[in-house]
């Protein structure tokens, strides 16, 4: 079996070796093909009662013994993960807004040590829920968004400053707090957390996470300098044929996920892609947050042609961008205009470059770039609509944009992520809280308010439906089928739920 990448030895706590069951071998594959604990994240995510090399030496010896049974052997050496929200009962008889209030308490986690792959973080944060018991990079800017709300401006801080400890001690924000998620990110909202605690604290914000910011673009960046006319991609950074600078997303591996070690071997054997290649794109998929979708397929009907690394997404060069320009404005607060100058530069180059490659004249709606092919993808997806929640696009462009949301994406719960119907739950009929709130906010930016407040009133409406009727707050959200909930993807749909709850305050909060 191929190791998974390791955590940096300086982050590793305590005398034990911090707990990786990933690479357990034959003991981690038994349990993960096996179903033994039926959701594939449960076990990486469990917490040791020895050392792995004792447990891996009983395994060997009692495994040959007659009757040897494998579901016992786990719960005797390993203890199961809490769930967020166990034991909590929702009182139907209160509003939604104190029940979100009452669970950001109940989604908190206090700074620990145990025995698993949980890498330990200085502050407390606000987890997802469910099976998403760890802090998340790109979910916590949308938890934010109702933090404030609540007027919660110290937990901002908190779950900031440990995203900056792990950029100091992992070099980058990797995808969650876990050992087995470094070796890739999520999308970069770090600079927009910044720009929403500068909102409440002063500029003078900009300055203190300036040093970080820099780590974050420079992760981002990284192998840009040696590309050229015989090397066109490296890392997370693509050379466009026209020498412009662009970004994609990428894993340090090319191993299978061990989170989904199982789903992931068995689609090598069913697709024409070597094992590798494979096993990276789906990880680079991962990293997007959006995983899965038919956005990054070849074929839209087959999972096995998803090609992730191959494909320059508009969204997240919006929010590279927007990095850019935040570290523009610091340096430009912290009074080095040298450096403020070269970050303006650097994102009006994006700007023309993602006009250039992502804007499509004849649909009038931004897509993917597939840059190994050098053309558009033909995919219509939500992600779309972040030029103009960066305020990218000009008017005639926003309006277009809005034309297709309205004719093609509206649906009667929001918007759906895109066109098609996969069983991927980053696809129809999935409605997701993060990219209501990109599209709703980038039409208010560009005064398109009659279509934004129907996303907003349709959505708020689907998640007060689904709360009155269950009394949970889901990751996603079925907005085409009334009757149907949300589903697809590789585990059943979540409560909890951090970033709807978020979304769902600050769209409140703005009726």
């Amino acid at each position: 079996m191929v190791l998974f990448p390791r955590i940096p030895t300086d982050i590793k706590k305590g005398r034990m070796k911090k707990p990786e069951i990933h690479t357990l071998g034959t003991l981690f594959e038994e349990v993960q093909f096996k179903n033994i604990l039926a959701d594939g994240k449960t076990f990486p995510d469990c917490i040791t009662r020895n050392d792995l090399d004792t447990i891996n030496e009983a395994y060997e010896i009692q495994k040959k013994e007659p009757g040897f049974d494998l579901r016992k052997f786990v719960a005797a050496n390993f203890d199961l993960p809490p769930n967020p929200t166990t034991g909590y009962v929702s009182d139907l008889n209160k509003p939604i807004e104190q029940h979100i209030e009452e669970l950001w308490s109940i989604l908190t986690r206090q700074p620990k040590q145990e025995s698993s792959s949980l890498i330990p973080l200085p502050y407390p944060y606000i987890v997802p829920g469910g099976r998403f018991r760890e802090i998340y990079y790109w979910d916590s800017y949308f938890t934010m968004l109702g933090l404030r709300v609540s007027k919660k401006t110290d937990m901002i801080q908190h779950m900031i400053d440990n995203f900056s400890y792990l950029i100091d001690k992992v070099g980058y924000i990797p995808n969650g707090n876990r050992s087995y998620f470094v070796g890739r990110s999520q999308p970069p909202f770090f600079s927009l957390m910044i720009k929403l605690l500068a909102v409440e604290k002063g500029n003078s914000i900009l300055t203190t996470y300036l040093p970080k910011l820099e780590k974050e673009y420079e992760f981002w960046m990284a192998g840009s300098k040696v590309l050229g006319s015989s090397v066109h991609a490296i890392h997370r950074v693509v050379r466009m044929p026209d020498g412009s600078m662009l970004n994609r997303y990428w894993d340090e591996s090319t191993t299978p996920r061990p989170e989904a070690y199982k789903e992931d071997v068995e689609l090598a054997q069913h697709s024409n892609q070597k094992p590798e290649d494979l096993y990276r794109n789906l990880r680079a998929a991962a990293e997007s947050g959006w995983d899965f979708s038919s956005r990054w397929f070849r074929d839209t009907s087959s999972f096995g042609t998803i090609h992730t690394t191959d494909i320059v997404p508009v969204d997240l060069n919006c929010l590279l961008l927007h990095l850019e320009k935040m570290l523009m404005e610091a340096y430009q607060v912290s009074g080095n205009t040298e450096a403020s100058r070269r970050y303006d530069d650097l994102s009006k180059r994006r700007h023309a470059a993602v006009q250039k490659y992502c804007w499509n004249e004849k649909e009038k709606f931004y897509f993917d770039y597939d840059f190994r092919e050098d053309k558009l993808k033909k995919h219509f997806t939500l992600a779309g609509v972040f030029p103009l929640f960066f305020d990218l696009a000009n008017a005639a462009q926003a309006e277009s944009v809005a034309s297709v949301l309205n004719d093609k994406f509206l649906q009667p719960g929001g918007l759906t992520t895109t066109l098609n119907r996969t069983g991927q739950q980053w696809d129809a009929p999935n409605g997701w809280a993060p990219l209501q709130w990109i599209a709703y906010r980038g039409l208010i930016n560009h005064n398109l308010t009659e279509l934004a407040q129907e996303i907003q009133s349709r959505w708020m409406s689907i998640n007060e439906r689904v709360y009155y009727k269950t009394g949970k707050m889901t990751e996603k959200y079925n907005v085409c089928d009334d009757a149907d909930e949300a589903g697809g993807g590789e585990y059943p749909n979540q409560d909890g739920f951090g970033w709807t709850n978020g979304v769902y305050l600050a769209m409140s909060n703005e009726q």
